[in-house]
């Protein structure tokens, strides 16, 4: 992850040599978990040294994956891992950090875009449609009839019913012809 560059938006987090981080934006002592969720909340920080003044970003959200992982919530797999500490000294070990980056940004892109797809298809989307007809055929098929009940004309949901019956027999004998 590239350390944010200073600015107005980005918030000065300062770290003592006894590990306490001060937030010079609050003017409150705060945690690791506290950075965690400035992270979540697409919050920009920078993480200075107390006494030198050097940028330690880079190892604080180090740490804060450390803790992460430590807690059983873990993410990133052992063999992954392994890869990652390989590539050290690897004449690649230039691109990786570019790599890795670009590949959580489309991640990122791509869960967005499938979660607008899943909202959609419950708010009313083609799955929706799909889901409501396929509950009122269930609906239907499940119904008891009464014993009383005059024959009528077949209901357009019966007819499809119907027709769905037919294209699973007619699947089920493929099956079975091809199990021959």
């Amino acid at each position: 992850m590239a350390s944010a560059p200073a600015g107005d938006d980005v918030v000065i987090i300062k770290k003592y040599a006894n590990r306490r981080l001060y937030n010079t934006e609050s003017s409150t002592y705060i945690t690791l978990e506290h950075l965690a969720e400035m992270v979540r909340q697409k919050r920009e920080f920078k993480v200075v040294d107390a006494k030198t003044g050097e940028d330690i970003t880079h190892n604080v959200l180090t740490l804060i994956i450390m803790e992460e992982e430590a807690r059983g919530t873990t993410m990133l797999p052992v063999n992954f891992l392994r890869q990652l500490i390989a590539m050290y000294g690897d004449s690649m070990q230039a691109m990786v950090p570019q790599y890795l980056e670009a590949s959580l940004e489309a991640f990122q892109r791509n869960q967005s875009q499938f979660r607008d797809a899943m909202a959609g298809a419950l708010a009313g989307g083609p799955f929706a449609d799909l889901a409501k007809r396929n509950m009122d055929l269930f609906t239907a098929a499940a119904a008891p009839k009464p014993a009383n009940a005059e024959p009528s004309a077949p209901k357009s949901s019966d007819d499809e019913l119907d027709r769905l019956k037919a294209q699973l027999a007619e699947l089920q004998a493929k099956v079975d012809k091809l199990g021959k």
